[in-house]
């Protein structure tokens, strides 16, 4: 079975409210094995939005849509979903009722508009919805079903759980499921990553995608299945193609994050680490301590806006060490050993004219220094998170090296 998700209402044009209905209708509609192909989004205006309807009919076999059935003149989904099915508008009386029962229940008058929410297509089938003034409903035609959801998460989620799954389960010819698992990695560019898996990307079941972030690309495996447990032994079967063809670049799965990966480590040698950082708003310290327990294994902490200001609080002269590499691994010295700390990690940005920041991170640990200076091209806004990122990657794979 095939979907198509519309989110209608302006407000998700213009960008005050961000549209989470889509995602957890694609969510809900994923566990039962339902492909999802395309969501979309249209503003409040009638003629648009039958329009977007009508072109989802002929390409999805089910078209969920989310908002729009409130009271008010902008509430124009159920007029839009009657034209674009060819089925006039009919007042169901026992909407009407229920309606006026929910209201007298709240103590408060039902307004002359409410009247349209007891308005539905012709010949539709009624989704109670307990949590909320709006019916909603789903209209079949010989060329797909249009089922509209309200636009309020609460409202939406409650119908979608406990009235269109079950209305599509019994639809649905054979039970099937569909399962993701996420591999994180860092340290390679997303497009070196394509170069080594691009033949599993072309398969069609399990799927795999890419999905780049600064300084860490995400590869997502999707597999259908009769069953959670055939699905899953696919996703294995494929990631464990992909860790043998990415090596130690793979750090992660799920919600996994490298500084997570770097505390487990720490804690595994009973270790504890300092953080020295300049230009970089204090990113990587942030990022440690906000892992749960992580707080306790970090010796000291230290960032400023420029490294005149960094290498005066560590004692460092300011001039010291021409090549900004130098300096990261200076830094990194400095505090490693004001913290007390088994390992010192430094990561350095100064601005250039170009608006890109030239980044150095750098590690030390008892016999150990290791600096790396990276370019970077991409978004400036996205520099210092790349930097920080790439810094907990060395960490990480220098870290998996140490014995015990």
């Amino acid at each position: 079975m095939r979907a198509e998700i519309i989110a209608i209402g302006t407000e998700l044009l213009l960008g005050d409210t961000v549209n989470t209905n889509s995602a957890h209708i694609s969510r809900a509609l994923r566990d039962i094995g339902v492909d999802v192909f395309y969501h979309t989004t249209v503003g409040d205006n009638q003629q648009r939005t039958a329009a977007v309807i009508q072109t989802a009919m002929h390409r999805a076999d089910v078209v969920i849509t989310t908002g729009g059935l409130g009271p008010t003149v902008d509430d124009v989904t159920r007029q839009a979903v009657a034209a674009a099915t060819g089925r006039p508008l009919e007042l169901r009386l026992d909407l009407l009722e229920q309606l006026g029962d929910r209201f007298r229940r709240w103590g408060v008058a039902m307004s002359p508009n409410n009247r349209q929410q007891a308005l539905v297509p012709a010949g539709s089938t009624v989704l109670e919805n307990p949590v909320g003034t709006a019916p909603c409903f789903a209209v079949e035609t010989d060329l797909s079903t249009v089922i509209s959801l309200p636009g309020v998460p609460k409202e939406m989620t409650h119908v979608l759980e406990h009235q269109v799954i079950p209305y599509l389960r019994a639809k649905m010819d054979e039970d099937w499921v569909i399962t993701t698992r996420v591999l994180r990695t860092a340290g390679i560019g997303e497009s070196q990553i394509d170069a080594a898996i691009s033949h599993l990307e072309r398969l069609a079941n399990p799927t795999v995608g890419l999905a780049a972030h600064a300084g860490q690309t995400d590869i997502r495996i999707t597999a259908k299945a009769r069953t959670a447990d055939e699905a899953t032994e696919m996703i294995g079967r494929l990631e464990g193609e992909v860790r043998s063809l990415l090596g130690e670049n793979v750090f992660g799965t799920g919600e996994e994050t490298v500084e997570k990966i770097v505390v487990k480590c720490v804690e595994h040698l009973d270790w504890t680490l300092s953080i020295a950082e300049a230009g970089t708003q204090g990113l990587a310290a942030q990022r440690w301590t906000i892992v749960p327990g992580a707080a306790g294994r970090l010796g000291l902490g230290v960032h400023h806006p420029d490294w005149s200001s960094l290498s005066s609080e560590l004692g460092l002269t300011a001039s010291v060490g021409d090549v900004l590499q130098e300096r990261a691994q200076l830094a990194a010295d400095a505090v490693r050993t004001a913290g007390r700390a088994d390992v010192g990690l430094a990561v350095v940005a100064e601005p250039t004219s170009s608006g890109r920041p030239v980044l150095a991170f750098a590690l030390s640990a008892a016999g150990v220094s290791k600096a790396r200076i990276r370019e970077y091209s991409g978004p400036p806004e996205y520099a210092v998170t790349w930097a920080c990122t790439n810094a907990f990657d060395m960490l990480r794979r220098w870290l998996a090296s140490q014995p015990g």
